[in-house]
């Protein structure tokens, strides 16, 4: 099984986040930032803005890469479920008001604070990524 291309939005806006609530396994019920399969013969940073309309109505522009996160699920006797290797994207606000589609149960404009202190619950490495972004977006 070959892992599977994904690309994530990561988009900021003062000191709020656009997250959405997971419908779908991986993850479930747990926010991170918006996002969906990478298509054939599109870049990832094309998918980040594609995934992130169609997911929450928002525009946004494609930045710059941010990282590259495996999320690797093995079954009880160790056979591969499923790979993805995501890529996080940092990403310009452009207009638009968070509203859930696609396979998102919610989304919205999330205070950086509920994020880092755990008050939300959240997919693994939203908080890195999302240092990350603040230092890019710093630099």
């Amino acid at each position: 099984m070959l892992p599977r291309l994904a690309a994530l939005a990561v988009v900021l806006d003062g000191d709020r986040v656009l997250l959405v609530q997971r419908r779908n396994p991986p993850d479930a019920g747990l926010w991170g930032f918006p996002g969906g399969h990478v298509e054939p013969g599109e870049t990832a940073l094309e998918a980040a803005a594609r995934e992130l309309a169609e997911e929450t109505g928002v525009i946004a522009r494609p930045l710059a890469y941010l990282d590259n996160i495996d999320v690797i699920e093995r079954g009880a006797d160790g056979a591969l479920r499923f790979h993805f290797l995501l890529a996080a994207v940092l990403c310009a606000f452009v207009s638009g008001q968070p509203a859930a589609a696609d396979d998102a149960l919610d989304a919205a404009w999330v205070p950086l604070s509920e994020v880092f202190d755990g008050a939300r619950p959240c997919s693994d490495r939203v908080a890195d990524v999302l240092r990350k972004a603040l230092a890019c977006r710093r630099a």
